[in-house]
């Protein structure tokens, strides 16, 4: 319990996670940015990027059918 409270007070801002959910969805991240980021990100931040990003790719997806079936 004291890990997870200590983990949600890490200093990386919520861009930087952002940033760092988006090339994770295309599976593109160094090594070396991943230890950084298992070291500076809040867990918390991810989640909520992690969520942000996922309706965002299943609203493109929606998107990108309707026009598809529409035509």
């Amino acid at each position: 319990m004291q890990d997870l409270k200590e983990a949600s007070h890490r200093k990386a801002s919520f861009g930087a996670t952002v940033k760092a959910v988006f090339w994770s969805f295309f599976g593109i991240r160094k090594k070396s940015d991943y230890e950084q980021d298992a070291a500076q990100l809040n867990p918390v931040h991810v989640i909520i990027a992690g969520v942000i990003g996922a309706l965002i790719f299943i609203a493109t997806l929606v998107l990108i059918v309707k026009v598809v079936v529409a035509q």
